[in-house]
C-alpha cells in the first residue's frame, strides 16, 4: 500500500483554514461546523437536525465551496421519487434507432444537500441507502460508482408532526454523525442580524484549489485512517457501545432503551476522534477525542423506550446518564456522584 506524503501539520492547517472560512458565513455553531467537517474527513455523513432559518442549507453550500467541489440539493417533498435522485432510463433515438440511456441524478456529485429529508417517503428515503453505503447507484441492473469524495448532508426539522416520514432506523444508521443545530445567542442573534441586512454580504472563499481538492481530500482521509489507537481506547469505545444495549447493560439501559447503538456507532466514535486527534496536534486518539465525538455519533443509533418518553427524557439526557459513569471512572473518578438515574 501506497504511504500518503501528506504531514499531520498540512491536514491540521487546512482544517483550521476551512473553520475559520465558514465562521466568516456561519455565525457561532462552531462545534456544528467542526463537527461536519470531523464527519467529512472521517468519510461519513451527517444529518443536521434543526428548526427552520439556523442556516444549515447556507452551512451545506458554503462547506462545498470551501472544499472547491460540486455541490447539488434536493428538496424533499411526498411527491419526489426514487428516479429523481438517482436517475433513470431515458429513451433516446441515434442513427435511427431508438435506445436507452442513462440520465444521472442528482446524486452524482461531491456534496448532496437532502433537504428536509424526512418529508419524502420510506421508498424514496431509502433511495440514497446504497449511495450512502457503498456509493454506488443501481438502476435496471446496472450499478454505476459515484466519484469519490460523496458527502450527504441531510436536514430534517424536528417539531413538524404532519406532512413528515420518520427516518427508519436503517436509514439512520449510515448517518456517521448527527448534529443538533441550536438557536443562536442574543449576541450571535445580533451579529447575523447586522452581517445579512448589510450591502456587503460576506464571500465564502475557496480554501482547495478545485484541480488538486479531490486528491487532497483523498489523501487527507488515508492519513486519518492510520491515527494510532492504543487497547485501552478500543476497550473503552466498545465499553461505551455496550453501555447503550438493554441486553447485556443493567438498571438505566434496561429501563429507557429499546434497542441500543450497532458496531458502526463504534466505527463512527473512532473514526472520529482520529479526526480530532489531528486537529489537536496528536497523531494518537486520546479519551478526550472519543467523549467529544460520543454523543453525535449515538444520539441517533439508540431507540428510546416507552418509558423513556413518557417520562420525557430526551436522547441526549438518557446518554449522559448512561455514559458518564464510564466516562467519569476513566478519568479516575470513580468515587465521584454517579446521576440518580443511573443508581
Amino acid at each position: 500500500m501506497t504511504t500518503v506524503p501528506m504531514k499531520p501539520e498540512e491536514f491540521r492547517a487546512t482544517f483550521q483554514a476551512l473553520q475559520r472560512e465558514l465562521s466568516r458565513v456561519i455565525v457561532g455553531q462552531q462545534d456544528v461546523i467542526e463537527s461536519l467537517l470531523v464527519a467529512f474527513f472521517a468519510g461519513g455523513h451527517v444529518l443536521l437536525e434543526g428548526v427552520p432559518g439556523l442556516g444549515k442549507t447556507l452551512l451545506a453550500k458554503s462547506f462545498a465551496n470551501t472544499l472547491g467541489l460540486s455541490f447539488r440539493r434536493v428538496q424533499f417533498t411526498p411527491d419526489l421519487m426514487p428516479a429523481d435522485i438517482i436517475g433513470t432510463d431515458l429513451v433516446v433515438e441515434r442513427d435511427g434507432r431508438k435506445l436507452f440511456e442513462f440520465a444521472p441524478g442528482p446524486v452524482f456529485t461531491h456534496i448532496l444537500l437532502a433537504d428536509e429529508i424526512n418529508r419524502a417517503t420510506p421508498k424514496t428515503q431509502s433511495a440514497l441507502l446504497e449511495a450512502m453505503a457503498e456509493q454506488q447507484v443501481t438502476v435496471s441492473g446496472r450499478t454505476s460508482v459515484l466519484e469519490e469524495p460523496f458527502f450527504v448532508i441531510a436536514t430534517q426539522n424536528p417539531i413538524e408532526m404532519e406532512g413528515v416520514y420518520n427516518l427508519p432506523e436503517a436509514q439512520l444508521d449510515r448517518f456517521l454523525f448527527r448534529i443538533f443545530v441550536t438557536y443562536p445567542s442574543q449576541e450571535e442573534l445580533a451579529t447575523i442580524m447586522r452581517q445579512t441586512t448589510a450591502a456587503n454580504l460576506p464571500v465564502i472563499k475557496q480554501v482547495l484549489p478545485s484541480d488538486t481538492a479531490r486528491t487532497w481530500i483523498v489523501q487527507a482521509r488515508y492519513l486519518v485512517r492510520e491515527v494510532l489507537v492504543a487497547k485501552p481506547l478500543e476497550d473503552y469505545v466498545v465499553r461505551l457501545v455496550m453501555a447503550t444495549r438493554p441486553d447485556v447493560a443493567d438498571g438505566l439501559a434496561s429501563r429507557f432503551v429499546r434497542y441500543g447503538a450497532s458496531p458502526r456507532g463504534a466505527q463512527a466514535m473512532l473514526m472520529g476522534a482520529k479526526v480530532l486527534a489531528l486537529v489537536r496536534g496528536r497523531v494518537n486518539v486520546s479519551f478526550e477525542d472519543v467523549d467529544a465525538v460520543v454523543t453525535h455519533a449515538l444520539n441517533h443509533r439508540v431507540v428510546l423506550s416507552f418509558e423513556a418518553e413518557a417520562e420525557r427524557r430526551s436522547i441526549t439526557d438518557v446518554l449522559h446518564d448512561l455514559l458518564t459513569p464510564i466516562q467519569q471512572h476513566q478519568r479516575g473518578g470513580a468515587t465521584s456522584r454517579v446521576p440518580a438515574a443511573a443508581r
